[in-house]
């Protein structure tokens, strides 16, 4: 249907090529909470205390969230913690802290047949109120910045697309640590 075949008339191949322009081929459906998603994800690294994005990195829906942890740690988080939910559990991540020193403050999660403890669900309590301040950063895109939804087709379209959401969002934080009486 989008590609060229054999047989094909110039008009037909001409609405062929023009059609597979449309489509995205680097864009994968994910399901998750019962959602279907297509497209990309916007993975950052921000500064729990001012809310800054330091870093972030593009990636298709269908990979799994812990996937760019190794693009968005560096040598500049060795010692730090790392505040994260609980998609960031694994050897990958867990691999990551040891070579950067960095002490675990993700939160953990009932697995199939084993509960957390009440220790454990204390220590998400407090880890908790650092990390939603990452969550902050999203729910500011989602409402002052018209949202996180790109209509660019292709990786690298929606790859800029992210980044300069992400620049945008620094100045606004900014100017929102620097409004007389907010600091």
């Amino acid at each position: 249907m989008w590609n060229e075949e054999d047989g094909d008339t110039e008009s037909e191949k001409k609405n062929k090529a023009n059609k597979r322009r449309h489509k995205d081929t680097d864009a994968r459906w994910e399901k998750k909470g019962g959602e279907k998603h297509f497209g990309y994800k916007n993975h950052v690294k921000t500064d729990a205390k001012s809310k800054f994005i330091k870093k972030g990195v593009t990636t298709n829906a269908r990979n799994h969230d812990s996937k760019p942890t190794k693009e968005l740690v560096d040598d500049s988080d060795n010692g730090q913690e790392l505040h994260a939910d609980s998609a960031y559990i694994g050897k990958g991540v867990k691999r990551i802290m040891r070579k950067h020193n960095m002490k675990d403050r993700i939160i953990k999660r009932n697995t199939k047949g084993k509960k957390i403890s009440k220790w454990q669900q204390t220590i998400n309590k407090k880890n908790s109120k650092i990390r939603v301040r990452v969550e902050h950063v999203f729910g500011y895109c989602e409402q002052s910045l018209r949202g996180m939804r790109s209509r660019a087709v292709g990786f690298v379209r929606n790859a800029a697309f992210n980044t300069l959401t992400n620049l945008v969002y620094n100045p606004n934080r900014y100017e929102e640590v620097m409004r007389p009486g907010m600091n």
